[in-house]
């Protein structure tokens, strides 16, 4: 009986000895799969971190350079539109001195002698056709007596001040419209404004 006792105890001590130790690997290999996946987790949360990170720090730079465009091309845009209101303002006179009756006849005169004076050919206008009735008889009677040779007049709706001429064979123009006029002022005046305004 004490053998029989004494060999239960035996196997009875061995199998919960063996039984510890696969309980005992199996509670490591647990633990070492559990460290495993933590640790992935905290490296894919490390990973998502530094992706968010990166990203926020991206679209900051792009948020200031966006930011920074923007108040360039509002300062610039800005900048144009004083400029552009005094040399409009500026230039204003001039306009309306090129639709101006008596400063047109002046001024169709001195060019026409030019012309006469250089070429010997007759000349061709054009003039605004809102002014038709007081230059027509002008051009017709004063204008040739005056330069000596022939002058032929047409009229353009399109031609608000100012006037265009050249020889009668069409081979050139020499423009001198109100538009003209005032981008020729224009250009001159808006350096100087520049400097003055923006000290450029």
């Amino acid at each position: 009986m004490d053998k029989l006792q004494e060999l239960t105890q035996k196997l009875y001590n061995e199998g919960l000895s063996k039984g510890k130790e696969e309980g005992a690997a199996i509670l490591e290999q647990a633990k070492q799969e559990a460290a495993a996946i933590v640790k992935k987790a905290n490296e894919e949360a490390e990973a998502i971190l530094a992706s968010a990170r990166k990203q926020a720090q991206d679209y900051k730079v792009k948020v200031e350079g966006d930011v920074k465009m923007a108040s360039i091309q509002a300062l610039q845009a800005t900048r144009a539109g004083v400029e552009q209101l005094i040399v409009a303002k500026a230039v204003a006179p001039a306009k309306e001195a090129m639709s101006e009756e008596a400063f047109l006849k002046n001024i169709i005169t001195e060019v026409a002698k030019r012309f006469s004076a250089q070429e010997s050919t007759d000349l061709s206008l054009v003039l605004p056709e809102s002014l038709q009735s007081s230059l027509e008889p002008f051009v017709r009677t004063e204008l040739s007596k005056t330069i000596g040779s022939g002058v032929e007049a047409s009229f353009s709706k399109k031609l608000n001040g100012g006037f265009k001429i050249g020889p009668k064979d069409g081979s050139y123009f020499i423009s001198l419209t109100d538009e003209s006029f005032a981008a020729l002022i224009g250009d001159y005046l808006r350096p100087a404004t520049k400097k003055i305004l923006f000290g450029e």
